[in-house]
């Protein structure tokens, strides 16, 4: 009895020896799962930070004062706004108002103008520069587009000034003149 007990156990353990060898024959030792890792980056722009000085474009004393006419040499050191991005196809639009009388607000008479006009560009951004002459009828390369993201800096520059109403006519008197300067980077579809 006991050598049949013996040989039943024998069988029994190589029995179960077999069965773990089968499974682990049809089954796998490892398994892998892989998990998504989701984000997202949203468009946008930054203008940056005006590098070059104060946000003002200091002209000083506005007309010859021998003739009263406006100075023919009139100039400012450009402003740089540096650090400037879009993380995506973007458009760079530049706008301005005229240097205007801010005290002598009624109308100049005759033979005088209370406004002064210029050209505004903002460069670096794209090939051809975004452009507004404050005393064009229309400004039609104010807005320029940019294909893919960008950073750099933007180069900004004021100059060709212009008496408004002719350059026989003489500014008011008025000890602020105050025109803007704005520039806009969105992003485009």
């Amino acid at each position: 009895m006991r050598k049949l007990t013996a040989m039943f156990s024998l069988v029994l353990a190589l029995g179960g020896a077999a069965a773990a060898q089968a499974q682990e024959a049809t089954g796998s030792t490892t398994d892998t799962k892989s998990l998504s890792v989701t984000g997202n980056v949203p468009a946008m722009c930054a203008g940056g930070t005006i590098t070059s000085g104060a946000g003002t474009f200091p002209l000083g004393v506005l007309i010859d004062t021998t003739t009263g006419l406006l100075r023919t040499d009139l100039a400012a050191p450009d402003k740089v706004l540096a650090g400037s991005f879009c993380s995506t196809r973007s458009t760079i639009t530049i706008g301005a108002t005229a240097l205007a009388a801010q005290n002598f607000t009624s109308t100049a008479p005759s033979g005088f103008s209370r406004s002064v006009d210029y050209t505004a560009t903002a460069q670096g951004w794209t090939v051809t520069p975004a452009a507004y002459t404050t005393g064009a009828a229309a400004n039609a390369a104010a807005t320029q587009t940019r294909a893919s993201a960008f950073s750099g800096d933007i180069t900004v520059h004021i100059g060709d000034f212009a008496t408004t109403g002719g350059a026989a006519l003489r500014p008011v008197a008025d000890n602020s003149y105050l025109g803007t300067v704005t520039i806009t980077l969105a992003t485009a579809n």
